[in-house]
C-alpha cells in the first residue's frame, strides 16, 4: 500500500469524519433513497412513499453500518421540488448521520437547500453536488442555507479523461467557496462502463495534489452494465462489490454505492477492503487507525 506525501485533510460532518491518508478512517458509505423508479415511493411529484419501507430501508443500514465499522451518509434523492421536503424532513428525523441533497435539476436543489435553511439543518447537510457549470442563482441559494459541505464534481464533457477531470477541480474550488462551502468531497465521476478504475486514480492523483477528501458514484458504471447486457445475481453482486471496492484501495474516503437496498452486500465488502488497507498501512507505516470503530477492529474480531 501507500500513503500520500500531501497532507490530508480530514473533515467533521455531523460528527462523522471524511478524509484522511489511507487506513486512517473507514470510508464513508452514501446510499440513495427516494431515487428515480425507487418502489417505496408511491407520487414522486408530491412526495408520498411508504413510510414504514423507508424507516425499515434506512434502520436495516443503520445496523449494517455499525456492525461493520462503516459509517454513513444517506443520500437522498428527488426530481420534483415539492417533494424534497418530505423526503429530507423524514431521513432526518430517522437517522441521526449526515444528509446529501441529491437532486435531478437545479431547481429541486435550490428547493432542498432553501428548506434545510429554515428548518436549522445546514450544518447536517452536504450539497450534492456543484459542478463546473453550476450557475450563480444556485450558489446564492446554497450560501443562503448557509450549507457548507458539497460535493464537487469534476465533470468535463469536453476532455471525460483522467486529466480532463483534474483540470476543472481548482474552479470547481472557486466556485464552492463563492457558495461559502468550506468542506469539499470531491466526486471523480463516474459517466460511463469502463469508468471505475479511470476514476480510482483520478482520486489518487486529487489526493496527492490537494489532500481534500475524494471518492465516486462507481455504481454508475454497474447501471450502465445492466443496460448493456443482462447480468444474473452472482454476477450482479461481483460487480457491484468490484466497483465499490476498487476506489478504496486507490485511496478513497467515500463511495457512493447506489441504492439503499445494497447495504446487504456492499457494506461487508468494502469493509473487508478498509480492514486489509489498514493492516497493510500498519504493517508498512506503523501507523493505526484513528478510530477504535474502524472495520479492521469489527471485521477480524
Amino acid at each position: 500500500m501507500f500513503q500520500f506525501g500531501k497532507e490530508q485533510k480530514i473533515f467533521d460532518i455531523a460528527s462523522v469524519k471524511v478524509g484522511g491518508q489511507p487506513g486512517q478512517l473507514p470510508t464513508v458509505m452514501m446510499g440513495s433513497i427516494f431515487y428515480y423508479k425507487h418502489n417505496i415511493v408511491t407520487n414522486e411529484k408530491t412526495g408520498e412513499f411508504d413510510r414504514k419501507k423507508a424507516e425499515e430501508l434506512l434502520q436495516k443500514e443503520g445496523e449494517i453500518s455499525n456492525y461493520t465499522g462503516k459509517p454513513r451518509i444517506v443520500d437522498v434523492c428527488c426530481s420534483w421540488p415539492a417533494a424534497f421536503e418530505k423526503f429530507i424532513e423524514f431521513v432526518a428525523n430517522k437517522t441521526n448521520c449526515p444528509i446529501s441533497i441529491d437532486g435531478t435539476t437545479a431547481e429541486v436543489r435550490i428547493a432542498g437547500a432553501k428548506y434545510v435553511g429554515e428548518v436549522g439543518l445546514s450544518d447536517r447537510v452536504i450539497y450534492n453536488s456543484i459542478t463546473p457549470h453550476t450557475k450563480e442563482e444556485e450558489l446564492s441559494a446554497i450560501k443562503e442555507a448557509k450549507i457548507k459541505s458539497a460535493i464537487l464534481l469534476t465533470l468535463n464533457t469536453k476532455n471525460p479523461t483522467i486529466n480532463g477531470r483534474l483540470e476543472v477541480i481548482d474552479d470547481l474550488l472557486n466556485i464552492a467557496q463563492k457558495a461559502g462551502i468550506e468542506k469539499f468531497l470531491i466526486d471523480a465521476t463516474v459517466m460511463d462502463i469502463p469508468d471505475p478504475g479511470l476514476v480510482s486514480k483520478v482520486i489518487y492523483f486529487i489526493k496527492e495534489k490537494y489532500g481534500l477528501p475524494a471518492g465516486a458514484g462507481a455504481h454508475n458504471a454497474v447501471d450502465r452494465l445492466r443496460g448493456r447486457r443482462k447480468l444474473n445475481y452472482i454476477e450482479q453482486l461481483i460487480a457491484s462489490n468490484t466497483a465499490n471496492i476498487l476506489p478504496i484501495v486507490m485511496g478513497a474516503n467515500f463511495v457512493l454505492y447506489g441504492p439503499i437496498e445494497n447495504h446487504e452486500w456492499v457494506y461487508f465488502g468494502c469493509a473487508l477492503a478498509d480492514a486489509w488497507v489498514s493492516y497493510s498501512i500498519m504493517q508498512e507505516y506503523k501507523m493505526r487507525p484513528s478510530t477504535k470503530d474502524h472495520p479492521l477492529f469489527k471485521i477480524f474480531r
